[in-house]
């Protein structure tokens, strides 16, 4: 029996951990020798020299030379200012913490927060800028803030005359597409548009798409540079070489988090406040699994979800290494299985589980005890649809 039907017949938790060790699969092949958008100067630079410079920008920002901020001003570029995302310009708060204003300590540059109060920046802040360049590691998924971020961006841009410069990098989950379309009456920063969990697409695609289908503020277009990366494409996946935040801090995380975040919306833990966050799952409630974590205080995760109580749960590393990696959807038996297994299902969701989802179907459908299989059947139509659109604006050999 193969790891593939030993799940699809049993599809426990418990059942599956115990399989791990006895099965590999193929996995999906990794980028080589690619070149981020970043790593292009001479495709970037000229459009730079006598402009303003406002660079959206991260930890996640970083050249064969360094930090991006730094490789432009010792290449004599003007850059006025940084906008920081979700984590902060170096990439070390929690998920959800404010980030304040401030100077960045290396080049006293200002640093405007675009996340709390301030997620678009205003007029006032672009007034002494001509270019904004957006440079950040997505990784795919729809809940993942930085396209929101890259939206409001967008349309700030559009309504301040400024044009955006956006150096693509590769995305980890850009070989599939998958999960839920988001519906009307489900929009938040966790999800501003209705596209799939999973979109397939580069940060540059996505932007491309943002202006073509007009789903800026207002139908409203903004001019719109894409540098693209070289030596990837959509068959391949990536490593990325910096953690896009704290709490997906190697290629496993990465691999789980679209499967995993669901439980953000739950009573279970995804490991924040230990060392292998979206790397397992538990609650304390799961009395019958001899594997635990217990939940601390850290970098990432100040106060996280059952912090100081033990959890009983299962590790995925290596499940997603032989198996989620190049499956080419998204691993929904856990979010079912642990629905199942929890005692107090009337508290196993909670409001953001929706947001998460982009609909209120998912939830009503595990409650009704509706298969994976099943689950699954009510998104093709949406995801076929989806797809049409998101090929108008590829820029890189797609996996079909």
């Amino acid at each position: 029996m193969t790891l593939l039907s030993a799940v699809a017949k049993y599809r426990h938790l418990a059942y599956v951990a115990l399989l791990l060790p006895m099965f590999t699969f193929a996995q999906v092949h990794y980028a080589e020798n690619v070149t981020v958008a970043a790593d292009r100067p001479g495709a970037y630079l000229p459009l730079f020299y006598g402009k303003s410079i406002g660079v959206v920008a991260n930890q996640t920002s970083v050249t064969k030379e360094g930090h991006l901020v730094d490789y432009l001003l010792a290449n004599k570029v003007a850059v006025k200012k940084v906008f920081a995302p979700e984590h902060g310009f170096r990439g070390t708060a929690s998920a959800g913490e404010l980030i304040k204003d401030g100077k960045d300590v290396s080049t006293g540059l200002p640093i405007v927060s675009l996340y709390g109060n301030n997620k678009k920046p205003t007029a006032e802040q672009l007034a002494d800028v001509d270019i904004v360049v957006f440079d950040i590691q997505d990784v795919g998924a729809r809940f993942y803030t930085y396209i929101s971020t890259l939206t409001y961006v967008m349309e700030a841009c559009a309504e301040n005359g400024k044009t955006l410069v956006v150096l693509d990098r590769p995305n980890p989950h850009g070989y599939y597409v998958d999960g839920p379309v988001l519906q009307s009456g489900f929009e938040s920063f966790v999800g501003m548009h209705h596209i799939p969990v999973i979109h397939g697409m580069s940060i540059g695609e996505y932007a491309k798409m943002l202006n073509g289908e007009k789903w800026l503020k207002n139908g409203i277009q903004c001019k719109l540079e894409v540098v693209q990366c070289e030596n990837w494409d959509h068959t391949l996946t990536y490593s990325l070489p910096v953690k896009p935040s704290p709490n997906l801090p190697n290629d496993d995380a990465i691999t789980l988090y679209p499967s995993l975040c669901f439980f953000e919306g739950t009573t279970v833990s995804v490991g924040r406040g230990t060392d292998k966050p979206f790397q397992q799952i538990g609650a304390p409630y799961f009395t019958t699994s001899e594997y635990s974590f217990t939940p601390k205080g850290n970098e990432g995760a100040k106060h996280p979800k059952y912090e100081g109580e033990v959890c009983h749960g299962f590790p995925l590393s290596e499940f997603a290494h032989y198996y989620i990696n190049g499956l080419g959807e998204m691993y929904m038996y856990w979010l079912v299985e642990a629905y199942n297994m929890s005692p107090d299902k009337d508290k196993f969701f909670t409001s953001f589980f929706d947001k998460l989802a982009g609909n209120d179907q998912l939830r009503k459908d595990i409650v009704a005890g509706k298969s994976v299989e099943d689950i699954r059947k009510s998104w093709v139509s949406d995801l076929e649809a989806f797809k049409k659109v998101r090929k108008k604006y590829l820029l890189y050999q797609d996996f079909e």
